[in-house]
Parts: structure tokens; C-alpha cells; sequence
């Protein structure tokens, strides 16, 4: 599975338009988020799978990247090219929303 840094990920949206999926639940996603992220919490993603583009990269983001790990290793199984962000929001510089 591919990894990638908040810093990277800071880069990488300024570069392209990428789909930003972020796990936590809707309180912590509503207390702060990046954007252009969509909330898909990990509790519900088997069944919100299909609002994902399966034919466009997936970068997932949690708290500290331990449920976004998980998130992309499910991701993974089902086909998708999927990049997990290590260190998460706690990580994250940017503007937040």
C-alpha cells in the first residue's frame, strides 16, 4: 500500500484534484476538516463504497492514520489504487475548514 505525508498531501493539492476521503466520524470531520475531503467514516464505509471512483486514485485521511490504514486496506482488497496519509490531521499544516 502506498503511503504518503501530510506534506505531501499539501503538495499534491495545489498540483491536481485528487479524491480526499476522510474516515473519522461526523463529529470529529464537522470539528475540522481539509476541504476538499469528503467524510466517509470508517464505521460506514462497506457501505458507502460505491460513492467512491473506483477508476481514479483514492488518498485517505483519519485523527493519526491508524483507521485510514485500515480504510485503505479494505480499499486495497477491492480494487482501488488507494495512498494512506501517515500522521493524519494531527500531521496536517494546511488550512482546515
Amino acid at each position: 500500500m502506498k503511503q504518503m505525508t501530510t506534506t505531501q498531501l499539501q503538495q499534491t493539492l495545489t498540483e491536481s484534484k485528487i479524491q480526499l476521503i476522510d474516515v473519522r466520524e461526523i463529529d470529529e470531520y464537522e470539528s475540522g476538516h481539509i476541504a476538499e475531503a469528503k467524510n466517509v467514516p470508517l464505521s460506514e464505509l462497506t457501505e458507502r463504497t460505491d460513492e467512491l471512483d473506483a477508476s481514479r486514485p483514492v488518498h485517505i485521511i483519519c485523527l493519526s492514520g491508524g483507521r485510514s490504514m485500515n480504510a485503505a486496506m479494505y480499499l486495497e482488497q477491492a480494487g482501488f489504487d488507494v495512498t494512506n496519509i501517515s500522521g493524519g490531521m494531527m500531521s496536517y499544516e494546511g488550512t482546515i475548514v
